[in-house]
């Protein structure tokens, strides 16, 4: 391919999206800063997977009214339980933090129950077998809650590394850099919203962060493949003309596949039921910022690191001059 500088199609209208660099650094430092601080004074409100507790399963034979049952463990003491319809409306499940250690029962060998909380429960329900019963109880040690959460962030750092290795090895040193910062801004950022909120966080919005990751990091991907190949080939025209050009050429693919995902994560959250709003929220979130990231965030990296076609110059194979004599 001849080294000259190759124009851009005529049909495309490049966007100039780093004249607002400046804007979209300080809105990240904001909004980083307010996760980051929300956070540290707040934390997150981990939900029963984290913290450990009783989990009950009721069915009713009636559509159950979830205000009404809430109102009833309250006024029985159980302040703070968490109750979902679970999968249809006639089923519920019910979450308590840890209040009591539950004991085994005789001949169940290997199964942990809390009759003693059930029974509670059972009584503040008037669950008398006439019309509800309970299908299941399942109580999770606050030490196997402490163990998934560490060994979750554990898995997302380990996540992070592997991305920052396989963008090192697939482009180049500073673009694993961009992708790596980009999916770091867009992890606290999410985790900022359910701290600010106070939204519970549990193993489903855990998924969905490492699906965040996963997602905004497939399209800082696409966006680097593109930046490369108009460095190779735009070699007149500065490093802000040529990421405006890639980001123009990349816009029409990141809005179809952002609003098309928003379309299913958005039909979850309002007709996929409670047990999964936390999951829905944390992937409508991550992939609205983590589209902003692979524009802003991993664009501003490049640049800051002073991204230029030197550093991204194909190196000739050794004897390559001599293969292409007569």
């Amino acid at each position: 391919m001849s080294e000259s500088n190759v124009s851009t199609p005529d049909h495309l209208k490049v966007i100039n999206f780093m004249k607002y660099r400046f804007v979209a650094a300080v809105f990240s430092a904001v909004i980083l800063l307010a996760s980051i601080g929300s956070l540290i004074f707040n934390g997150l409100q981990f939900g029963l997977d984290f913290t450990g507790g009783t989990q009950i399963e009721l069915e009713y034979k009636q559509p159950a009214d979830l205000a009404a049952i809430r109102s009833q463990l309250t006024s029985a003491g159980f302040d703070g339980a968490v109750v979902n319809h679970f999968g249809v409306e006639t089923e519920v499940m019910i979450r308590l933090q840890q209040m009591e250690e539950p004991t085994r029962n005789q001949g169940e060998e290997g199964t942990a129950q809390g009759p003693t909380l059930t029974d509670r429960v059972s009584q503040a329900l008037a669950v008398d077998g006439d019309g509800v019963v309970i299908k299941r109880s399942e109580f999770v040690g606050p030490q196997v809650g402490a163990e998934l959460r560490d060994q979750g962030g554990l898995g997302m750092i380990v996540a992070l590394l592997i991305v920052m290795g396989y963008v090192a090895f697939r482009f180049q040193f500073k673009f694993s850099v961009g992708a790596v910062v980009a999916l770091i801004h867009d992890v606290i950022v999410v985790l900022g919203v359910f701290s600010i909120l106070h939204l519970d966080f549990d193993l489903t919005v855990l998924a969905a962060i490492l699906a965040v990751i996963g997602y905004s990091l497939n399209d800082t991907i696409v966006v680097s493949d593109r930046i490369r190949e108009n460095f190779r080939r735009v070699r007149q025209s500065d490093a802000i003309e040529i990421i405006n050009i890639s980001l123009s050429e990349t816009l029409g693919r990141t809005l179809v596949t952002s609003l098309t995902t928003l379309l299913v994560l958005l039909a979850l959250f309002f007709v996929g039921g409670e047990l999964i709003h936390g999951f829905s929220i944390a992937l409508i979130v991550g992939v609205v910022i983590g589209t902003y990231s692979s524009i802003y965030v991993a664009a501003n990296i490049l640049l800051a690191m002073n991204i230029n076609t030197q550093d991204l110059i194909e190196q000739p194979k050794e004897g390559a001059e001599f293969d292409e004599m007569p």
